[in-house]
C-alpha cells in the first residue's frame, strides 16, 4: 500500500507549482510514495489556524508568525529533533536574511524555509523608459509618480500594517519593544502621517488590492509605471508569465537611510499528527536543499529559501536579475514577532489603519485602537528567542 502524504500550500503559481514538480519527482524517486497538495487563498494562508489544518495534512506550507502556535501547542514537529546538525547549519548559513531564523522559536526549527520574500520596489522598465523617467531613489520621487497617477501599491490591511512597521522604524524606533503600547505615541503618529502623504495620491482601488493583484494589474496594463513596496513575486520577472515583465529593485530611501520592510515567504512544516513522519521529514528537507532549490525549484517558479539559488547566474537570467536585485532588501528586512497571540494582533490591527488612510478615523484614534488590540495579546521577552 502506497504511503500518502497530503500537503497544503497558498494558491498562487509561485505556491503550487514548484511543490508539484518537486512532488512529482520525488515519487518518481520513491516508488510507494504519493504527495497530493491543496490550495488556498493568500488571505486564508495568512489567517487559517495551523492546529486545526495540522489534523488533516502532513505538510504544511506556513508564515513565520505561525511557529509561536505551533511551540504552544506542538501541532508540528521541532525539525532540529530530527534532522542532522550538519544540514541545519548549511540552511542556516544559507538563508536570505532573517528567513532561516524566523521558523525557530523557544528551542524549536517548526518550519524550513522553502520559499523567501520581502516587499521590494517592481517597474515597468518599458515605460519609465519611454517617458524618460528615473527609477525612484528616495520619497519624493515616489510622490510624484503618485502625484502623476502611475503609482500602484497593495493597501489591504494586512499590508498596510506591514508597511506601519517600516515606517516606525524608518521614524527611529521599532515595533514590539514593550507590552504596554505597540509602538509609543511619537514614532506611530509620525509613521501614520507618512503614509498618509502617500495613500491620499494613490487610487482607491488599491485598498482592495493585495501584492498579486498589483503585480498582475501592472503586468497586464500600462496604468501603473511604479510599485513602491509590495511582497515581491518572481514569477512576474519572468518572460511569458505575464503579458509585460515587471522589474524589481532596491527599496528607496527615507529621511536618507533605506527602509526596511518586513519579511514574508514561507516555511514547510510537519504535522506531529502525521502517520508518516519520516517520509514527511524526508520530503521536507529535501525540497529545501541546495540542490532542489538551486534547479528544479527555481526553475518551476518557486522563489527559493536558499541562498545558493539566489546567487546562481541562471535564475537570475531567467528572472532579469530578480534574485540579485531583491536580495539586499531582504537581508536588510524586519522579522515580525513570533509569540503565540501575534496573529490575533495581525488579524486585527490593519483595520483601524486603513479606515485611518481612507479618511475615516483620525489618526489618533486609529493608532489607540491598535495599541488596544495589542494590550489584549501583548509581546513578551521570548518573542524575538534565537538558536
Amino acid at each position: 500500500m502506497a504511503a500518502v502524504l497530503r500537503g497544503i500550500t497558498w494558491g498562487h503559481s509561485r505556491g503550487i507549482t514548484p511543490l508539484l514538480a518537486a512532488s512529482q519527482r520525488y515519487e518518481e524517486l520513491h516508488p510507494g510514495v504519493q504527495i497530493s497538495w491543496k490550495k488556498r487563498t493568500l488571505q486564508e494562508f495568512a489567517d487559517f489556524p495551523i492546529e486545526a489544518l495540522t489534523k488533516d495534512y502532513d505538510l504544511l506550507i506556513i508564515d513565520h508568525p505561525w511557529v509561536g502556535c505551533a511551540a504552544a501547542t506542538g501541532c508540528v514537529l521541532p525539525l532540529n529533533e530530527y534532522l542532522p546538525a550538519a544540514y541545519l547549519q548549511n540552511q542556516e548559513e544559507n538563508s536570505i536574511g532573517g528567513s532561516h531564523e524566523s521558523y525557530f522559536y523557544e528551542g524549536g526549527q517548526w518550519a524550513l524555509a522553502i520559499d523567501a520574500a520581502t516587499p521590494a520596489a517592481s517597474y515597468r522598465k518599458d515605460l519609465l523608459e519611454k517617458n524618460n523617467i528615473p527609477v525612484p531613489q528616495n520619497w519624493e520621487d515616489i510622490l510624484q509618480l503618485a502625484r502623476a497617477g502611475r503609482l500602484a501599491v497593495p493597501a489591504i490591511p494586512i499590508d498596510l500594517l506591514m508597511n506601519f512597521y517600516s515606517f516606525c522604524i524608518a521614524n527611529g524606533k521599532e515595533p514590539f519593544a514593550s507590552d504596554e503600547e505597540l509602538i509609543d505615541r511619537e514614532t506611530g503618529l509620525a509613521a501614520i502621517a507618512t503614509m498618509q502623504e502617500l495613500y491620499s495620491l494613490v487610487d482607491p482601488r488599491f485598498f482592495s488590492a493585495n501584492p498579486i493583484a498589483v503585480a498582475e494589474l501592472m503586468s497586464s496594463t500600462n496604468d501603473y509605471w511604479y510599485c513602491p513596496f509590495a511582497y515581491a513575486y518572481s514569477n512576474y520577472a519572468r518572460t511569458g508569465f505575464a503579458k509585460h515583465v515587471l522589474h524589481y529593485t532596491d527599496v528607496v530611501s527615507f529621511k536618507g537611510k533605506k527602509l526596511r520592510t518586513t519579511i514574508g515567504g514561507t516555511g514547510i512544516a510537519v504535522s506531529s499528527s502525521s502517520i508518516n513522519p519520516e517520509i514527511a521529514i524526508d520530503f521536507a528537507q529535501w525540497v529545501v536543499s541546495e540542490e532542489l532549490q538551486q534547479t528544479l525549484y527555481a526553475e518551476h517558479g518557486g522563489q527559493p529559501g536558499h541562498l545558493k539559488a539566489w546567487q546562481d547566474e541562471k535564475n537570475n537570467r531567467l528572472s532579469h536579475d530578480f534574485f540579485r536585485s531583491v536580495l539586499p532588501v531582504m537581508q536588510n528586512g524586519y522579522i515580525r514577532p513570533r509569540y503565540n497571540g501575534y496573529l490575533h494582533f495581525q488579524d486585527q490591527a490593519g483595520d483601524p489603519l486603513q479606515q485611518c488612510l481612507m479618511g475615516s478615523v483620525t489618526a489618533t484614534k486609529a493608532l489607540d485602537q491598535m495599541n488596544h488590540i495589542y494590550r489584549q495579546h501583548p509581546a513578551h521577552p521570548k518573542q524575538f528567542a534565537k538558536a
